[in-house]
């Protein structure tokens, strides 16, 4: 039943009334504002000189709200935000906020319903929780206490980890066996082809008539797809990858394989959109501002990547280079011999560059002959001491790592003089498959490591999801290394959820695993300056709510302390409307509750 605005009114103010006589009796906004500041400064005085009754615990949650309040409140802040949540409370104090131009959400009234709880010391994060039993005793009875409190942990997490499946597990490993036997009988393959890189890089399907004879489409998919298709958005599955999906549409624990590379109607009409533009539209990180040649881009002091393929195995919907991105294979992909020569010149001319990252598009979709020409460049560049593979084979075309490949790749492996490694992209763990495991070995036999880069998304997103993924890539050999949010590109909004629920994901459930397992670092992209950790207040903040219930983030530059760079100022996602979202979905939003608290 919808709740109106009202109702979240009320409840807003009901967390500290006072604010609310405060905001009324006021006679100007600026003496709103003053009295506001007052009061949070009068509030932090307060907690630091222990004169109100608030639990230990409770004590950062309340320091934490004051700043954000302080900043969300700030004259300085609303500019760069262009709107004043301060003002509108105050025209809401005094009944006389109209919200014709700015309608305010429930988003609104929860976030600041949140903030103000977090004010009073009753935020809601320890409801139901007792102080543990092992602070009031000592030795071993301490000890055994405390490793009962560890035992209930660890139970959480092993529960949570039991939701999602494995691509390892049996069942699953033989329910796809029959999806395989299905595909190839429809598209007229043998074994031997299936298991050939060669067949399914040519078979990579590509219209909507051939993937709804594979697996049940939505009206919607379906029309996502083929708008695709007639309208030259970057599209294609390889029939291994297919293979992954549940036949039947549902919402089942392994959707993340659908969600990955079905566009959303939305995405598709947005592309569509961009056609003309895409360069600047969709080039979110502005790799036209950090590309001093053709082909490369240079974001960092030692790092500098290089793309010498604009093709792909398949396209993913959440594509950094949606852009560029030629589609799956085809003429065209390869870049032009000349360019890439010009390419492989500049790297060897800036000695800087001591580590190239070969991306694309997916540069495993080159022949061995291109891959062997590219990688003797840069063993001939002295420089290089690092060398980045970047791709997806291992997830959408494990047989692509053929030993004659993991042999070619090896050989510039040189302990003490260079060191190759590849990086790939595993987003969920019914991803994890045994032919997977047996690529990654092959590499892994011949000394070069294999790390993973997640993104992020609405269908990776749930409690302990990206848990499971850790532990089934370090089972086979996988080093978790980056877990992205997913980029602020307007035709991915579908794809975003919460800083605050990456924060949250970090804090409460991957500090359950080991430190071996939960090695991958949160970051946000930042256009032109690149990857930015989200851990930490020196990195970002909170500066305002915006009436549709998002908030803004101010992102400081990773050169910060370093050399004079400007900010980033970027709207999330509404945590409110994520939590709607997952509750569509049949998740106990309670679970989340403090993911208003992660800021």
């Amino acid at each position: 039943m919808a709740v109106d605005r009202t109702t979240f009114e009320r409840r807003m103010w009901s967390a500290v009334p006072e604010i609310k006589v405060l905001l009324k009796e006021a006679p100007t906004f600026e003496a709103a504002r003053t009295a506001i500041f007052d009061y949070l400064e009068t509030r932090k005085r307060e907690i630091r000189a222990e004169e109100v009754d608030i639990p230990s615990w409770e004590w950062e949650v309340v320091d934490d709200c004051i700043d954000v309040l302080k900043n969300i409140f700030s004259a300085y802040y609303e500019k760069a935000a262009r709107f004043s949540a301060l003002r509108a409370l105050w025209q809401l104090a005094r009944g006389k906020y109209s919200g014709k131009r700015k309608p305010l959400s429930p988003g609104f009234f929860e976030e600041l319903r949140h903030l103000f709880l977090g004010l009073a010391g009753r935020s809601p994060i320890y409801e139901g929780l007792a102080l543990p039993a092992y602070v009031d005793v000592h030795g071993r009875e301490a000890a055994l206490v405390r490793s009962r409190n560890l035992d209930q942990l660890a139970a959480r997490l092993q529960e949570g980890l039991a939701q999602y499946p494995s691509g390892l597990d049996e069942d699953l490993v033989r329910e796809r066996r029959r999806n395989a036997g299905r595909i190839q009988k429809l598209l007229g393959a043998t074994e031997d082809e299936w298991h050939d890189w060669h067949w399914q890089f040519d078979n990579v399907i590509k219209n909507g008539k051939t993937l709804q004879k594979i697996v049940s489409l939505s009206p919607e998919e379906a029309k996502a797809v083929d708008l695709a298709t007639r309208k030259g958005v970057p599209f294609g599955i390889t029939p291994y990858y297919a293979s992954l999906m549940r036949r039947r549409l549902s919402r089942s624990r392994v959707h993340a394989t659908r969600a990955q590379v079905i566009p959303p109607l939305a995405y598709v009409q947005k592309m569509v959109k961009f056609r003309g533009t895409r360069e600047f539209e969709c080039d979110f990180m502005l790799e036209r501002d950090t590309s001093p040649v053709d082909l490369v881009t240079r974001r960092y002091p030692t790092i500098a990547i290089l793309k010498p393929y604009s093709g792909c195995f398949q396209v993913c919907v959440y594509c950094q280079r949606n852009w560029e991105i030629t589609g799956t294979f085809g003429g065209g992909a390869a870049a032009p011999k000349r360019k890439l020569d010009a390419a492989l010149d500049w790297l060897e001319a800036t000695p800087a560059v001591n580590e190239v990252l070969v991306t694309g598009g997916d540069p495993l979709a080159l022949t061995d002959e291109d891959i062997e020409y590219i990688m003797d460049r840069l063993a001939a560049t002295p420089s290089v001491e690092r060398v980045r593979l970047g791709t997806r084979a291992l997830v959408v075309a494990p047989m692509r790592i053929t030993q004659d490949l993991a042999d070619l790749v090896a050989r510039y492996n040189e302990p003490g003089r260079r060191e190759v490694v590849v990086v790939t992209h595993f987003e969920h763990s019914a991803e994890v498959t045994p032919e997977a495991a047996r690529a990654v070995r092959r590499l892994r036999d011949r000394g070069i490591s294999v790390y993973n880069q997640a993104v992020f998304t609405y269908a990776n997103c749930r409690r302990f999801e990206m848990c499971k993924l850790r532990l089934e890539l370090r089972r086979v050999g996988v080093d978790p290394y980056y877990l992205f949010n997913a980029k602020a590109k307007e035709e991915l909004d579908i794809y975003r959820v919460p800083l605050a629920r990456l924060q949250q994901e970090r804090k409460e459930e991957a500090r359950l695993q080991s430190g071996v397992v939960r090695t991958d670092a949160p970051v946000y992209n930042i256009p032109r300056l690149g990857k930015h950790n989200v851990i930490a207040w020196q990195h970002h903040r909170v500066i305002a709510v915006l009436p549709d219930g998002r908030r803004v983030y101010e992102f400081q530059p990773w050169e910060k302390n370093i050399s004079p760079a400007d900010v980033f100022v970027e709207a999330d996602v509404s945590i409110y409307d994520f939590l709607e979202y997952l509750k569509s979905r049949g998740e106990k939003v309670d679970e989340y509750k403090t993911i208003w608290y992660y800021f």
